[in-house]
Formats: C-alpha cells, sequence, structure tokens
C-alpha cells in the first residue's frame, strides 16, 4: 500500500474530498498536494492553505505559466492543431505539464505514488496517467474516481459537508470548470443537454457581444518563424503577449465557443469554452501561413495538424511521434514571420491586413493583367490533368 501520495491538487471539489478520502481509505498515507500555477488568476495561497488544513502534510504551489505558454501552447499553436474544428485544447496541454511536474516533485519528496481527481468518465484521466507511465513508470497511480463509491457531483459536495470542507460548488452553481491562461472550460449543470442553450450568468471571462463595444478595435499580432513576438508592434515577453490578447479579446466579446465533441473514452460531451486571447492567434497564425507556405506543405499540413490535435487531445504529448511532428512543424515554420491585424467587434474577428518579408503572394500574378503570364499554357496543363477523366474506362469483364 502507497505509503506518501502526490495529489494533483486544485482545491476544486473533486481534489478537495481526495485529501481526507485517502487517509481514510489507504491507511493514513502521507498526502502532499501540488497546485500548478496555470494563470488561472485563482488565489492559490487560499488552496494551499485548503489542502493543509483538511489533511496534507505538505503543499507546494508550482509557478508553470512560462513553461505552459512556450513550451506546450506556442507548440500547440505553430503546428495549427485544433480539435474536432473548434476546440482549441485549453485543458489538453495543461494536462502533461501538471503531471509532468507532479513526477518531478514525487521524485524529490521520495513519493510512491500519485493521484489526481479526474472522473472516469472523461480525457483528463487518460491524459495525467499517459504523462506518468511515460515520466515516473515506477509510481502507482491512485484515481479515486474510478474506487469510490461517489457516483455524481451531488453525491461528492454530500462527502464534503459531512467533512466539513468547504466549496464553491452548490446544487445551483454544479459547473465543473477548468481555468488556465489559455481558457475557462464549463462542463455540467445545463450543458448536459446539448438542447439547452448555455446560461448568460454561466460566462465568467468573455464580455457578452452584445454588450461589447459599438466601435470595433484593432489588434496587430506579429510573428518570427509562427511564434507570437509582438503586439501592436510591441515585442513582449510570451506570458504579457498571452494575457494582452486576452484582454483585448474577451473586452470585444470575442472567443466562445459551445461545442459537442468525441471524448478518447468514447462518450459524446458537450462543453463551453472560454478562449479569448488563443481565438485571436489561431485566427492570426493561421492568416500568415496562407501568406508564407506553398501550396503543397500547407495542404499536407492540414493532415498533419490533425493528428497533432488528435495526440495533444488523447494525452499524446510524451512520445516519439509528437515529439517528431514538432520537428516537422519547426521546419515548415521558418518562414512564416510577419504580422497580420484583426479587427475584433461584438464577438466577431476580421482580417483586416496580413504582411510578410517571406510573402509568396505576387500581386503581377494574382491580378487580371497578363503580364508576365502566357495563358496559352494553360491549354496544354488542362488537357493533361484531363486525361484521366477523358480517357473511357475498359468495358468491365463479364
Amino acid at each position: 500500500m502507497p505509503k506518501k501520495v502526490v495529489l494533483a491538487y486544485s482545491g476544486g471539489l473533486d481534489t478537495s474530498i481526495i485529501i481526507p478520502w485517502l487517509k481514510e481509505n489507504y491507511g493514513g498515507c502521507e498526502v502532499i498536494a501540488m497546485i500548478g500555477d496555470l494563470g488561472q488568476r485563482e488565489d492559490l495561497e487560499a488552496a494551499n492553505k485548503k489542502a493543509l488544513a483538511t489533511g496534507a502534510s505538505a503543499s507546494y504551489i508550482e509557478d508553470l505559466r512560462e513553461e505552459f505558454v512556450t513550451g506546450y501552447i506556442w507548440p500547440t499553436l505553430r503546428a495549427g492543431a485544433v480539435y474536432e474544428h473548434k476546440y482549441l485544447l485549453g485543458t489538453s496541454f495543461a494536462r502533461p505539464l501538471l503531471a509532468k511536474r507532479q513526477v518531478e516533485l514525487a521524485k524529490k519528496v521520495g513519493a510512491d505514488a500519485l493521484a489526481h481527481g479526474c472522473t472516469g468518465k472523461g480525457n483528463d484521466q487518460v491524459r495525467f496517467e499517459l504523462a506518468a507511465k511515460a515520466l515516473g513508470p515506477e509510481l502507482t497511480i491512485i484515481a479515486p474516481w474510478r474506487e469510490w463509491k461517489i457516483s455524481s457531483r451531488e453525491e461528492a459536495i454530500a462527502y464534503a459537508q459531512s467533512h466539513n470542507i468547504p466549496v464553491e460548488q452548490t446544487k445551483k452553481n454544479i459547473y465543473s470548470r477548468d481555468r488556465n491562461v489559455w481558457h475557462l472550460s464549463h462542463e455540467g449543470g445545463v450543458l448536459e443537454d446539448p438542447v439547452n442553450a448555455p446560461e448568460e450568468a454561466m460566462w465568467q471571462w468573455v464580455t457578452s457581444p452584445a454588450k461589447a463595444p459599438d466601435q470595433p478595435a484593432t489588434v496587430e499580432i506579429g510573428f518570427e518563424q509562427g511564434t507570437p513576438v509582438s503586439v501592436n508592434g510591441k515585442k513582449l515577453a510570451p506570458l504579457a503577449l498571452l494575457e494582452q490578447l486576452n484582454d483585448v479579446a474577451a473586452a470585444n466579446g470575442v472567443g466562445r465557443m459551445d461545442i459537442v465533441e468525441n471524448r478518447l473514452v468514447g462518450i459524446k460531451s458537450r462543453g463551453a469554452y472560454e478562449t479569448p486571447g488563443g481565438t485571436l492567434l489561431v485566427a492570426a497564425h493561421r492568416e500568415l501561413e496562407s501568406l508564407c507556405l506553398d501550396r503543397e506543405t500547407a495542404h499536407y499540413q492540414q493532415i498533419l495538424s490533425l493528428r497533432y490535435a488528435e495526440m495533444v487531445y488523447y494525452g499524446m504529448w510524451f512520445t516519439p511521434l509528437r515529439e517528431s511532428l514538432d520537428a516537422f512543424f519547426t521546419h515548415a515554420q521558418r518562414r512564416v514571420t510577419g504580422s497580420v491585424t484583426l479587427s475584433l467587434f461584438k464577438g466577431n474577428v476580421n482580417v483586416a491586413s496580413r504582411q510578410s518579408p517571406y510573402s509568396l503572394y505576387r500581386t503581377n500574378l494574382a491580378s487580371f493583367s497578363m503580364a508576365g503570364y502566357n495563358p496559352k499554357d494553360a491549354e496544354g496543363f488542362i488537357n493533361l490533368f484531363a486525361l484521366p477523366i477523358t480517357v473511357p474506362p475498359e468495358a468491365a469483364p463479364r
């Protein structure tokens, strides 16, 4: 039986009740809480005190914000990875980083087990545990939601109340949320029925488009080799850049999204996401690529982008294939340098300008002028291109 357990701790409903549960069900084992700071804008010191007050022998706050942006968000952005057309992977690429630091801390303090608060029906259990198996296969993994008799969030709230553990969730505010510097997700409550529209009170970050300013806002985003480096011509550190874009997008109602998605475990689920700055970055990056990538690379990259998004969503971050795809995208992005200006208005994002010193766009070729282009060449090209559809097939054998 494990003697010392490092718990990935947030201070939310699930992880709050796990500390006493572990001690009750694992022979009074020592529980150490690890709180990852991913820019969630929560009172982490309060979570730290709460962990200690509910039975943790120690609690660590780990500042992972810069590593999160540069090591996880930027590579996924360069890959153009979006899951099922809409989801910008805000929870998906956060979990491997949390698990990585959890394993590092376990080795540092001499723990023999890891624990997490992921449900047995979700994706996060896979993401945490694949990372743990890749980086610390010798560590035992404890997943309380797959062991205890608690079967709903209402029962989890009742357990917390019976152990005098304060939690924010109530039967009226039942949403499960995950926030970091990239996004804020919402699940549960009325969202569990796809017929229901999200409640306006559910949204916590992005301004309602109806209440956004009546005048458009413009923002210029600069990139170097596919990586964001500036806003409105000013070079910024990665975290500061993302936070500035979050502010301007959220204020203009940009970044709300509602999706029915296919979980890795085979269940369709419904979630709502707020990804303000990320929405701008994905749009700007895609537009800059349209200038700088040749057709064959751009089209092949779309295939690999889909695979990259699946791997991130499935928790396959620490794998040889994901690292190999990174090498491809790093090379393909060498000339994705320049800037894109976006116009934001009441939840909408439009492209106002694109420019790059490596642009492959040529006005003389794109215009209606025939200067520098011989239209007669097109006739032979069309004839050859049409051969497969003009040569009649042989009659099928009897």
